[in-house]
């Protein structure tokens, strides 16, 4: 098997793992909202720890970089219970479509704060996935309305965590930045839980920790996917969440989205496998002949 095809077998596994862990999110019911990503977090802050450990890499990263950490950490925190509750409160396939729409969002804040080049083809594409992305919100004047824009919030400041996650990546070890995230949202999390605590039923504290379980399996199993495979050949595949997400929701819970949100979906993974295929075309027509290169 070739390092290219482990990659996208690990991608796979890794969106079907996802996918699960949303479901258990919504699976667990009416347990509050920080109730469920304070214990998808422990397991892992655990993992993170045994991995800095068996590294001897620092938890905590370095000074000069705390203010990037910090403000990662509450940019995730925000970020995931935003995520938990839109997946709570909207079809499952729904709220992974809105939560694929981050990488657009680093796109516009990497392009910002970090001076990163727009290519010709993500302007366009960035206009039109908005519209997409409002097919699946349909606007309307009243709280049914809440769930779709937390997905869409959360799509907003994942692309920003995401956007500090990628400053820091030559600058801390990942599991660090795992580490720190996690912890940093147990306790930040801690009055809120305490506060609100709901005791959980037998078959609910099995669903949070399959939540936490999944997660975990769905983070290694992306890491070492983008050890076997550039993230250019293989992070189209990571779309795949969205087809597992729908599958599981319709045998779950029989649901399946409305042709609103189903044309905007699709607007939004066809505009996505179009700039794939244009950047990865652009990066070798820069290998090849440098002078043709958009710079």
């Amino acid at each position: 098997m070739s390092n290219k095809t482990k990659a996208v077998i690990l991608m796979l596994i890794s969106s079907f793992a996802f996918a699960l862990s949303a479901a258990a999110v919504k699976l667990a019911g009416n347990l509050p909202v920080f109730e469920k990503v304070f214990f998808r977090n422990i397991v892992s802050v655990v993992i993170a720890f045994i991995v800095l450990r068996q590294k001897k890499m620092p938890a905590f990263g370095k000074l000069e970089n705390q203010k990037y950490l910090i403000s990662r950490s509450l940019l995730g925190i925000l970020g995931m219970v935003l995520y938990f509750y839109a997946i709570t409160h909207l079809v499952l396939a729904d709220s992974a479509i809105l939560h694929k729409l981050f990488p657009f969002f680093v796109t516009i804040f990497a392009s910002i704060f970090l001076k990163e080049k727009i290519s010709k083809i993500q302007i366009p594409a960035l206009i039109l996935v908005f519209f997409a992305a409002l097919l699946i919100i349909k606007p309307r004047f009243d709280y049914s309305i809440l769930p779709a824009l937390a997905g869409f919030g959360c799509a907003v400041i994942s692309g920003m965590a995401y956007t500090l996650v990628r400053f820091l990546r030559d600058r801390e070890h990942p599991s660090t930045i795992v580490f720190y995230f996690s912890l940093s949202s147990l306790v930040i999390l801690s009055p809120l839980v305490i506060l609100d605590f709901q005791e959980p039923t037998f078959i609910q504290w099995i669903y949070l920790l399959m939540i936490g379980i999944f997660a975990a399996i769905g983070q290694f199993s992306l890491t070492y996917a983008y050890r076997f495979g550039k993230a250019s050949d293989i992070s189209i595949y990571n779309y795949s969440n969205i087809i597992f997400a729908a599958v599981i929701g319709f045998f779950i819970w029989g649901e399946i989205s409305d042709i609103w949100s189903i044309t905007g979906g699709s607007i939004i993974i066809i505009i996505s496998i179009i700039v794939f295929i244009y950047n990865n075309r652009s990066k070798e027509t820069s290998e090849v002949t440098p002078y043709l290169s958009d710079n």
